[in-house]
């Protein structure tokens, strides 16, 4: 069976190793060479991936009888729609379901419109003077957030991008001059974690929960990027996050799927949410309408024991074999390799060798993003994450520590987070929730109150909140 990817970058380079594992033929269209998409494609197309028009015109030409979209902007242009007229079962929600993603604001006054569970206090004013009016009710620790994509990079945190209210209010202020809606919400203590999950007619299928790194330099310090690396544990929880609170989680994008249905929009794809784990459980901090990048690496690292064709054909026509859904027992740590400068003033085109086969033989796998072939053994890198090592054992600090000794067969002129993954800043994060949970810390467990647009919001902490 031939699949088309939609989209160019590591997520897709990981969605079709998965793919071909389970014997699939793959074609791309991609505005990119992808060097690892190039080398599993069985043809492959130099298309814009949001032009709905030559997606299809390229299905159509490859032959492929189904499809996943990969990347956020094509899911919000209409792509997944024109491939499903187009009668090619589709991975990847219509384009109204997919302004879960795409608009924040229709997003949020959603769920609460829906009375979905765990979402923080929120106000989308729409006026310079509606900002003033609505950022002293969050005494100084508030989050901003742009209506639309932004890869990721879009958000302010107070006490992490501003120290002053007054300029996060400037920030949320010139988006609505640049005619961008916005979003402040309740700055939220805690841990992050991304759960992704399947989602069918016949319900949602989760995958393995996994914590990404959003800030670009060690220690969580430095600019918000589209994320730095990941892990997840043996158990496809995490060191912080109990079955019970990920069954909350699992809950709320649940609720969140019967709110979009109740409008009246399918959904058959994948739903990840970006939460906070706090002391009163799981918050949902976002909705994306696909493969996590980097988290979806994790999880399709670890699929290896079912059929992902036939697991992925199901999702698009909307119903699924339950037995399909195996993922090994096993840690995972994804560290992307990122060209200097990233998550500030990237300097691209610097070149990369690699040793690819010496990196598999220390049981490390290479995922391929944002980088152009250079010549054998070597890859230029543009100004985006371009490489990514996965590495793969027992414990999550024995697979980061595989990645650690892998990077031993690349040089080159890159940037990459070391502590990602390590037994350091594992303790590290355990002990913020141990003292978070402290008796009398925690507050009363789900069924969280529904934020209301113009509700004041309650103290919070540190600055931990950075999805986007």
């Amino acid at each position: 069976m031939r699949w088309l990817v939609v989209g160019g970058g590591a997520r897709e380079h990981a969605i079709a190793l998965a793919l071909a594992r389970a014997g699939a033929e793959v074609a791309v269209a991609s505005s990119q060479a992808n060097p690892g998409l190039e080398r599993l494609a069985a043809i492959s197309s130099r298309t814009e991936p949001t032009d709905a028009e030559a997606v299809v015109a390229f299905a159509t030409r490859a032959g492929a009888r189904a499809a996943v979209v990969g990347p956020e902007a094509p899911l919000a242009r209409g792509v997944s729609d024109a491939l499903r007229a187009a009668g090619v079962p589709t991975v990847g929600p219509e384009r109204e379901a997919a302004r879960l993603e795409s608009s924040k604001v229709y997003c949020r006054e959603l769920l609460a419109r829906r009375g979905v569970p765990g979402q923080p206090r929120f106000a989308t004013p729409t006026t310079p003077e509606e900002v003033d009016r609505a950022v002293p009710s969050f005494e100084g620790r508030f989050v901003v957030k742009p209506d639309g994509l932004t890869a990721g990079k879009g958000v302010r945190v107070a006490g992490a991008d501003f120290a002053d209210p007054r300029e996060g209010a400037v920030y949320a202020k010139a988006l609505l001059v640049q005619g961008e809606r916005v979003v402040l919400e309740e700055q939220l203590e805690g841990e992050e974690f991304s759960q992704m999950a399947f989602v069918t007619d016949s319900g949602i299928y989760p995958m393995p929960a996994v914590q990404d790194y959003k800030r670009a330099l060690e220690g969580d310090t430095g600019g918000n990027t589209g994320g730095m690396g990941s892990y997840s544990q043996r158990d496809h929880l995490l060191p912080f996050l109990s079955s019970a609170d990920r069954d909350r989680a699992l809950g709320i994008l649940e609720k969140s799927v019967a709110a979009i249905r109740a409008e009246g929009r399918s959904y058959r794809g994948v739903l990840y949410g970006g939460f906070m784990m706090t002391a009163r459980g799981p918050f949902l901090l976002e909705l994306n309408v696909r493969f996590g990048d980097p988290e979806g690496i994790n999880a399709l690292t670890l699929y290896e024991e079912g059929d992902f064709s036939e697991l992925l054909l199901g999702v698009a026509q909307g119903r699924v074999d339950p037995n399909l859904l195996r993922f090994r027992l096993r840690a995972t740590v994804v560290k992307y390799l990122v060209p200097p400068g990233y998550g500030g003033r990237a300097t691209g085109g610097g070149v990369v060798s690699l040793d690819e086969a010496a990196i598999e033989a220390d049981g490390v796998h290479v995922v391929y993003g944002a980088v152009e072939a250079a010549g054998p053994g070597t890859v230029r890198l543009g100004t985006s994450r371009g490489l990514a090592l996965v590495g793969e054992a027992s414990a999550i600090h024995e697979a980061g520590t595989r990645v650690e000794s892998a990077l031993r067969h690349v040089s080159g002129s890159f940037y990459v987070r070391h502590d990602i993954g390590t037994a350091a800043d594992l303790e590290r994060r355990r002990e913020r929730m141990r003292q978070l949970l402290a008796p009398g810390a925690r507050a009363s467990p789900l069924p969280l109150s529904v934020a209301a647009p113009d509700a004041p919001p309650s103290s919070a902490g540190p600055p931990e909140q950075l999805a986007g």
